[in-house]
Parts: C-alpha cells; structure tokens; sequence
C-alpha cells in the first residue's frame, strides 16, 4: 500500500508537461459564436476568478501541456472569461457560474453542451473533451441522408469531417467520394483530401503527400505538417492498440521523410509510449535514454517527467529505477524546484535509500516554503507517508 502511495505521490510531483498548449480566442463572445457556427465546433469557456487557487493550478498545470493544446486547439474554440470583469459579468447572467473554476462547453447555437464545475488534470480534463465531442456529435444527421442515397459533395464532406471530430473512421466514407472523382485536383477534392487524411497507413495519406504543394497553396505549411503529425500519431495510435510494431515503424518513418523537423522527438515519444504499453522494459529504457539526451536535453521539467514516467510505469525493475533516479537527479539539481527535489527523493525512496531521500525531501520541503502551503503540504505529506 505505501508502495502505491509513493507512486501515486510521483505522478503529481511530475509537473506540467510544456509545450504549445492551448490557444485562447482573444475576441468577443460574439465573435466566438460567430466562428463556432462557421466551423462547426464547440466553444470551450474557462469561467475563472483571479483569486482561486484551482483556477491557477490549471492554467499552470494543465491549459500548457501539449497533448491539451494539441486536441482542444484541433477540436474547440477556447476562451478565457473572469467571472468578475466585464465580459464575464455579462456571460454569468446568461450561464450561471456558482463555483470556480466552471468549465463550460457551448455550441455555435449558445445551448450549452457540458458545464463541470471543479479543477481537472491533463488526463481527466482531455476524456472530459472527448466526452464533449460525442454528445455534439452530429455525424449521424449526416448518416441518415447518406443511408438514404445523398452522395453529393458538401454531404459527403461534412459527413466525413463529423466523423473525425467524434473519433469515428471516416476512410471508408472518404474512400468511396474520392474514388468516384475523375479529377482530383479541383479545389474542393483537395480540401475532402486532407480532411480524410487521418492516417498515416492509408491511401489517402499517400493522396496528400502526392498533392501536397498544391494543398499547401490552399491550406498553408504548417497545416498539412499539423496534419502529417497527427495522421502519423493516430498510427502510432493504432500500433499501440494492436501490439504491432510494423504500424510503429511506418509512422516513424512517415515522419522522417514528411516531417523531418519533429521527426526525431517523435520517433523517441512513440517508441516509449509503444514499449511503456508492451511492458518491453529494454526497449523502453533505450528510448529513454535517447529522449534525454537528443530531446529533453538541459531542460529540468523534460527529465523530470521522464524519471517519474520511469517510475510509474517499472518501479520493480532495478535498472529502470536506477535511471529514473538519475535523470531526477539531474532535473532537481538543473531545476532547483521543490517538486523536482519531490519527485527524486521519492524515488531514491523506492531505490532502498532512506537517507538521501531524507536529503532531498528537506531540499524540497525548504523549496516548497516560498511557494506556499499547498506546496508544503504536498511535501510533508511525502515524508510522513515514507517515515522519513
């Protein structure tokens, strides 16, 4: 049970995960009703006061991490609005706000989709944006007139795009439109093409990569790269689901040869997550060791979350911990952070070494003192769990 603990413990001393994060709509409430309707999405509202303690952890802890911005910036129209300054104090007479933070999901229409009152984490605040996405899912409207015998173009577009945003295959729909197209070089056909293109092990995939100048003449660089990427992470993805290696394999080398700038950390980040799922511990920890030094690098919060990673995942395995215990080492000393120093003393902890995990813990607890009693709890809480 304490072992349970301690693991538990390393997760959250793990701190955010930095990256692109997700990007707030700077305009006006209409103007974001507006967009939404146009692009058929969802608007996410972060209903916020300046003064709540939970408020502040997510946007510290969870509005930056990139797997966030990655799919909230994909699938919704995000905005911030104080509950306590104008525009929020207009929005709360129509959306009542009792608590904060208040996590409201509204369509284009204004009717309200979800509304969670209470911080989330990365993990619970992401299945709470796939949750969204199906109750707005209106691909079966589209379904019903597909069933009926519609084939026309804006049908079959729409349909497919309502399919990717709910998480359905979209690729046999696609398949059967493009294939009845004798030109596919027309505007619009570019467009159905990458739509479709969500997967990097389909043919459609191999279609964009074909048109890809001229769909970036359309679209521009970084969205066909944007796409590349997730295509090839969603067969990465697939790899995963399927335990096969040969999926693995063909998104990295995708990668490489269509996105080589992102090539590497992802061909490292999709071989750990692979390994971690298999429970390939050799496998893992020589992604591992590459991720540190050609990816995470100096940067203290990268190690960080990798030796806690580690520990999470193998904290049986003796040569997997004793790496753990040396990227932690090396992010608490670069870092100087209270949870860095957390996250090491809790794992020489679990590496059999009481009296330099008592070391660390007071480093951390000293830290901790100027960030407040949260951060103090959150160490104290630790040596009292592990009898330090």
């Amino acid at each position: 049970m304490k072992l349970q603990i301690l693991i538990a413990l390393i997760v959250l001393a793990a701190g955010p995960a930095f990256g692109q994060g997700i990007e707030f709509f700077h305009g006006t409430w209409e103007e974001a009703l507006e967009e939404a309707k146009q692009e058929e999405k969802v608007i996410f509202i972060d209903a916020y006061a300046t003064w709540c303690g939970p408020c502040k952890r997510m946007a510290r802890e969870v509005f930056p991490n990139e797997k966030v911005g990655e799919y909230f910036n994909r699938h919704f129209i995000n905005m911030k609005l104080d509950m306590e300054k104008e525009e929020g104090l207009t929005f709360r007479k129509a959306y009542p706000v009792s608590a904060f933070p208040t996590l409201y999901f509204i369509d284009g229409k204004g009717e309200v989709v979800e509304k969670v009152r209470g911080a989330q984490d990365v993990d619970s605040f992401l299945k709470l944006g796939e949750k969204v996405l199906s109750l707005a899912d209106n691909s079966e409207e589209y379904a019903a007139e597909y069933e009926k015998g519609s084939r026309g173009p804006e049908l079959m577009y729409k349909y497919v795009k309502a399919l990717n945003k709910s998480g359905k295959s979209s690729l046999r729909i696609a398949n059967e439109y493009l294939d009845s197209q004798e030109d596919l070089n027309t505007e619009f056909n570019l467009r159905f093409i990458f739509e479709s293109a969500i997967e990097a092990d389909s043919k459609i995939f191999s279609m964009m990569i074909d048109k890809r100048e001229a769909i970036e003449g359309l679209l521009g660089q970084e969205a066909v790269r944007e796409q590349i990427y997730r295509a090839c992470q969603a067969t990465v993805n697939k790899a995963i689901e399927f335990e096969t290696e040969a999926l693995l394999d063909e998104a990295i080398d995708k990668m490489k040869r269509h996105y080589p700038e992102k090539a590497e950390a992802f061909e490292l980040a999709s071989q750990m997550d692979f390994y971690r799922h298999t429970g390939d511990v050799k496998n893992f920890s020589k992604a591992c060791k590459k991720y540190a030094k050609k990816v995470a690098g100096d940067n203290p919060d990268e190690l960080n979350k990798l030796s806690s990673e580690i520990a999470k995942q193998f904290s049986k395995d003796e040569g997997a911990m004793k790496q753990a215990e040396g990227l932690a080492r090396e992010a608490a000393e670069k870092g100087q952070q209270y949870q860095y120093y957390l996250n090491y003393a809790q794992i020489l902890y679990l590496n059999g070494k009481q009296g330099e995990s008592g070391k660390a813990a007071n480093a951390a607890l000293e830290l901790a003192r100027s960030e407040g009693p949260a951060a103090v709890m959150m160490v104290e809480r630790f040596i009292q769990q592990s009898g330090l």
